[in-house]
């Protein structure tokens, strides 16, 4: 694994990556005149190799070279950035240089790169993001944000190679703040580069990033192309700023001189930056009482260590300031000068001696209000407004709702989404309606702010005349469906104004109100169901239900571990049992396809199931629709959705059901498009991640289960995705939450009306299928016992069939276990993969884990691999680790900031510690005696465990795994007794019974 590090010096940004440290790393020597090479740094190719893959087209830009930086060093070794990478020296860290493989790229490759970098610890398979890399992509955002409210000036400034135009940050107020906040944060080692040891303050470190990104952005692609003539200095630097690398060109004379003239410019700035004061405009209502229908602007000087403490100009000129040490009318006369060139209602107050402040009428403070303010505030100065227009959920605007009137519900029998019903327009302000009257007379005043009924309102001419034009047609009639959307706050193309939402009588208000308020009634289990249904299941079966029966799809994503595939069996059930022919296309990942046959078989027997696997299953068209007549459900992995797309389109399906849904996150996808692309009377989507808070994930989850319900994707992009994933707009996540709530059923573990139903401990069997490679691997294994075993006795039979079931324990773990090499681990292992599945998703959902393994090499194996692909510290307790290094492993997993994932060893970990932090674990492979596995889990299911434990045996199916685990099934009562210490009880099955233990299934194999 590599973690991609960045180094800022010099104007230049320096990227070199750390890798895993591996046994054979040489004790790093000095060569002569620099540092020694650091022993596990990446190397010039495998550098170029990562940033190549993330950066399209920037191979070119990247060229090795070699850097000094200076990191914590302990026993003659760097201490690795992250344990991810391995573990550190012993002995107290001091700060050393060291040589490593470098590249400085531009500044235009490097904002690309920072700009992939996210929340995810990762950027690829095997790239992970270290933490200087990730500390300067925030720096970038913050860079970004400057440009965005185009906090920037132009400068003139001067390097050892000349003078050039720079584009320059200004940082004021809670930009700041905020540079101050991320200098602070600032790890050492992103500023640690150089031949001398690192002694540059943060925040100047800080600040020369920003001005490079600034210079970046506001230049943009687009450069002007060179000219040696110029009419004046000033087009010479105008042409500059606009040009790449920014090289001025002129004379010395000719800069010095510019440069003075920019600073004389810019120094009223510098000074309102440092002064303990700064000039603050508040907007005040009419007096309601006096009549009159003036507003007033007050400048007040506020003060920047307490924004509660203003003083009102007519103080300052009158020598009444109090708390004001230093004369503050100079600074108010400066900051009065600069807001003057923002507004020509402040310039025209300047003529006054003493000026306080500016009344104006309902449209300048409307001006004001959308126009001024901002700019205001974003120069540096305070602002204070209204209430009711600083809060957005109550400022009050004309708004419009749809009435929709239907029949009461009587029963519910036979009512669609298709059915017509009346409909008309309404328009409003906050709850109250208003008459046609009254808008014509808020259009004859042509005011952009009027007292409605006691509140201000903002109003805009050309909305007044579309809302109108919207109370004068006449009623009409849309389908029930359509008035859903409105109700939602979907507003139908062609509409002049956004539609807030409706208000409906009839079915049609029953029906939205089952539907928003979650007010649908509870149904009683399927009597067909083989299982008693906990209260929040059946609350969960019966929401499925509802919006199963009004053709809308539903997105259950309860925590793991709650029952998802119950809640979903159970309305497959009651499917059956109401007559429902068609049958249900389930997909889910070839991981899980064994779980929900086996799931089925358990507790809905009489569901006629259909795996579509392996090389027999239907080929074409006619041969499936041939093979699924009569079932209820038609089992597929998302592989096969892909490949067979063209067999499953054409089928005629009541229900089309995903499992593990986030694996259609990415819309553009071949395995989306084919989910899209099933045609089905409902839909369903199971997930255990927390998909409300992933914003970029939704639109290709809703358009699977509601198309069009959240517009196109350009649409969704600009109206929620980019408002709320870029600028935390509060109002959009709240349309956006409108939009996809009813549709979407997330429980926790933790929530209060879950938890008292969890037992204390939930077990649940996970069966994997083998890769191809596994398969083969297997079959070898076997043969080979079989033609050994011919005239072997005793002992050595004994010892033969030992090794063998060691063998094949190992190839169903991973085929690199039984290889004994360091290969690539990626798609190898059915058990590796599913693991991986189900840790990210209960990491996403912030939970912790213990995985337990017979082998310490497969320890290793899952430890680098998860390093790779989750990109969290997982920690390994084996045989070799020291008591002092458990103790502290079980403290940094038990602390709640600690790791995630404790692995173990099941000798060295399977009893004595207390783990109660993990709520889920896992035992990768099987000892096969169930009261060792019991101990084992007992390290998180113990005194102290306040929540549910769930815990996760891993079984290979159509393997020898799976029949011993129904062996030891059928057998829990006196397992103990009969299996005796691990699997050397099986050396006692005669010859034919261990080869049919051993055999493999047909089934066993991954498509």
């Amino acid at each position: 694994m590599l973690l991609l590090q960045a180094v800022v010096t010099k104007h230049q940004c320096v990227l070199w990556a750390e890798r895993t440290i591996l046994p054979t790393d040489a004790t790093p020597s000095r060569s002569k005149g620099r540092p020694p090479a650091h022993p596990f740094a990446a190397t010039p190719d495998e550098l170029a190799s990562a940033l190549g893959a993330l950066i399209p087209g920037a191979a070119a830009a990247i060229k090795s070279d070699a850097a000094t930086v200076w990191l914590p060093t302990a026993a003659r070794r760097p201490v690795p950035s992250s344990p991810l990478l391995g573990d550190p020296p012993d002995g107290v860290p001091e700060v050393l240089a060291w040589t490593v493989p470098a590249c400085r790229p531009g500044i235009a490759v490097v904002l690309d790169l920072l700009a992939g970098v996210a929340e995810s610890p990762t950027l690829g398979a095997g790239v992970g993001v270290g933490v200087t890399l990730r500390y300067w992509a925030a720096a970038m955002r913050f860079a970004a944000a400057l440009v965005t409210r185009q906090q920037f000036l132009p400068g003139l400034v001067r390097q050892s190679d000349g003078w050039f135009a720079r584009w320059t940050p200004v940082v004021a107020g809670g930009d700041a703040t905020h540079f101050d906040r991320l200098a602070k944060a600032m790890p050492p080692a992103a500023r640690a580069a150089g031949a001398g040891m690192p002694d540059r303050p943060a925040a100047e470190v800080l600040r020369e990033f920003v001005e490079l990104v600034v210079d970046e952005l506001v230049r943009g692609r687009e450069r002007e192309r060179a000219r040696k003539e110029f009419p004046s200095t000033h087009d010479r630097w105008l042409h500059a700023l606009r040009s790449a690398g920014g090289a001025f060109g002129g004379t010395d004379a000719e800069a010095v001189q510019l440069n003075e003239q920019v600073r004389e410019w810019r120094r009223p700035i510098a000074a309102a930056e440092a002064a303990p004061f700064r000039l603050c405009f508040r907007l005040d209502e009419p007096d309601e009482e006096a009549h009159t229908q003036t507003w007033q602007v007050r400048y007040l000087l506020q003060a920047r260590d307490d924004l509660s403490l203003y003083v009102p100009a007519k103080d300052v000129w009158a020598g009444k300031a109090k708390g004001v040490r230093t004369d503050p009318k100079p600074l108010l006369l400066a900051g009065l000068g600069q807001a003057a060139r923002l507004s020509p209602d402040i310039d025209a107050t300047l003529k006054a001696a003493a000026p306080t402040g500016f009344a104006v009428t309902a449209e300048g403070a409307h001006r004001f209000l959308t126009e001024t303010a901002w700019l205001l505030e974003e120069a540096g100065f305070g602002v204070l407004l209204p209430a009711w227009w600083t809060g957005h959920a109550t400022r009050q605007t004309i708004q419009v709702t749809a009435k929709v009137n239907s029949p009461p519900m009587s029963g519910g029998g036979g009512l669609t989404l298709e059915d017509l019903v009346e409909f008309r327009w309404a328009v409003a302000v906050g709850d109250e309606e208003l008459t046609l009257k009254e808008l014509q007379e808020l259009a004859r005043l042509k005011a952009p702010l009027v007292r409605l009924r006691g509140k201000w309102v903002q109003v805009n001419a050309d909305d007044i005349r579309a809302a109108i034009e919207l109370l004068k047609k006449k009623p009409t009639r849309l389908a029930a469906g359509e008035a859903m959307k409105l109700a939602l706050g979907v507003t139908p193309d062609g509409t002049p104004l956004p539609v807030r939402g409706a208000v409906a009588s009839g079915w049609v208000e029953t029906f939205l109100r089952q539907l928003t308020a979650a007010e649908f009634a509870e149904l009683p289990p399927p009597a067909g169901l083989n299982a008693t249904l906990r209260p929040y299941q059946i609350r969960g079966y019966s929401w499925l239900a509802f919006l199963r029966r009004w053709g809308l799809g539903a997105c259950l994503a309860d925590d793991m571990g709650l029952g998802k595939t119950l809640q979903t069996l159970a309305l497959l059930v009651r499917d059956r049992e109401a007559g429902v022919t068609q049958p249900v296309l389930l997909v889910c990942p070839m991981s899980v396809v064994g779980n929900w046959s086996r799931e089925a078989a358990r507790f809905a027997p009489q569901l006629p199931l259909l795996i579509h696997h392996g090389p027999n299953r239907a080929k074409t068209k006619a041969a499936l629709k041939k093979a699924a007549a009569g079932t209820a459900v038609v089992l597929t992995s998302y592989g096969l959705l892909t490949r067979d797309r063209d067999l499953f389109e054409p089928l005629a399906w009541s229900g089309v059901i995903l499992d593990e849904a986030q694996t259609i996150k990415n819309p553009n996808t071949k395995t989306a498009q084919a989910a899209r692309a099933v045609a089905a009377e409902y839909r369903v989507a199971l997930t255990g991640t927390p998909v409300e808070n992933h914003v970029g994930d939704l639109w290709a989850l809703g358009q699977f289960l509601n198309p069009g319900l959240l517009g196109s994707a350009a649409a969704f992009r600009r109206e929620f995705f980019t408002p709320i994933q870029r600028h935390g707009d509060q109002a959009a996540a709240g349309r956006l939450k409108k939009l996809t709530g009813p549709f979407l059923l997330r429980r926790l573990k933790t929530d209060p009306t879950v938890i008292r139903d969890l037992p204390a401990k939930i077990e649940s069997t996970e069966f994997c299928t083998l890769t191809r490679e596994q398969a083969t691997l297997y079959a070898a294994v076997v043969n080979d016992l079989a033609d050994a075993l011919a005239g072997a006795e005793g002992i050595q039979r004994k010892g033969l069939v030992l090794a063998t079931l060691s063998k094949l324990k190992q190839v169903c773990n991973h085929p690199a276990q039984f290889l004994g090499d360091r290969s690539a681990l990626p798609n190898r292992s059915g058990k590796l993969t599913r693991l991986t599945q189900m840790l990210e998703e209960l990491l996403a959902a912030g939970d912790k884990a213990l995985v337990f393994t017979q082998f310490t090499e497969m320890g290793d194996i899952i430890r680098r691999h998860l390093h790779e692909t989750v990109g969290r510290e997982v920690l390994f307790l084996h045989g070799g680790t020291s008591r002092k290094q458990r103790d502290a492993m079980v403290e940094r997993f038990q602390s709640a900031a600690g790791p995630p994932v404790f692995l173990l060893s099941l000798k060295a970990g399977g009893t004595g510690l207390n783990l109660t932090a993990a709520t889920h674990v896992f035992h990768f492979d099987r000892w096969w005696n169930p009261a060792v596995e019991a101990q084992a889990t007992d390290r998180a299911f113990r005194i102290g465990q306040r929540r549910t434990v769930q815990v996760h045996p891993f079984v290979c199916s159509g393997t020898l795994e799976e029949r011993i685990d129904e062996m030891l099934a059928r057998k829990r009562d006196v397992a103990a007794a009969v299996v005796g210490t691990g699997e050397a009880w099986l050396t006692g099955l005669g010859d034919a019974q261990l080869r049919e233990v051993l055999a493999l299934s047909p089934d066993a194999v991954e498509d």
